[in-house]
């Protein structure tokens, strides 16, 4: 039980790296957007268009060309051909080469994030099945505890030291919840609560101290 909660740091400092890796995935595609959007701006200027004649050549609204500048979105593979050729530049040109990974690491990108997903669902599991383990444990030693608990208040016990004639005699009983479950001693007294049925210890006391009262003896 004790390795599972050393191994408890470890693994949260495992999904702690596996987010920062997302996150910086995450970055670096928003970066590599908003240089594509740069250069769609410039080459868009140099060519003299507006937002809405360069929409109106490439098959797209304003707002998708205003997306596409200002790095919230970039376009798809068809959509940079159309793009290409009405900036009069090539894809390469476009892309300019250092942010192509764009398209080229999605690919990429996506596996990693597969990867983070699945360290995350790994690290779950394992808190899933810790907190499983930590709730049987807890639920045996709790039920032991408490049927341990419960035996003790409900078994009693009753010893007698009885006198008669100027002998002596000894005899024990036991009750658990209230009901005769165990009686022996003297050879006298068994004999004497031979073949009677008693409910508990209390109403055999009862007759073995009335049985020695009446006959000039004494229990105690």
């Amino acid at each position: 039980m004790l390795k599972l909660f050393d191994k408890v740091p470890k693994t949260f400092g495992r999904m702690q790296i596996s987010i920062r890796i997302y996150t910086y995935i995450i970055v670096s595609e928003r970066r590599d957007k908003m240089k594509l959007g740069n250069n769609i701006l410039k080459l868009r200027k140099d060519c003299k268009l507006s937002q809405e004649q360069l929409a109106e050549k490439v098959d797209v609204t304003r707002q998708t060309i205003s997306n596409w500048e200002l790095g919230e979105t970039s376009p798809n593979p068809e959509q940079l051909k159309l793009l290409s050729k009405e900036l009069n530049v090539s894809i390469d040109e476009l892309l300019e080469n250092d942010i192509k990974n764009v398209l080229e690491t999605k690919v990429s990108n996506a596996e990693r994030l597969a990867g983070v997903i699945i360290k995350i669902l790994k690290v779950m599991g394992i808190l899933l099945a810790l907190y499983f383990v930590i709730a049987i444990v807890s639920f045996i030693l709790f039920g032991t505890m408490k049927k341990t608990t419960k035996e003790v208040e409900t078994t009693t016990s009753v010893s007698l030291v009885c006198t008669l004639d100027g002998k002596t005699y000894d005899y024990y009983m036991e009750d658990e919840n209230d009901k005769l479950i165990d009686h022996n001693g003297s050879e006298f007294i068994n004999i004497l609560v031979k073949d009677k049925n008693f409910a508990n210890s209390r109403t055999m006391v009862k007759y073995i101290q009335s049985y020695f009262k009446d006959n000039g003896g004494s229990c105690k």
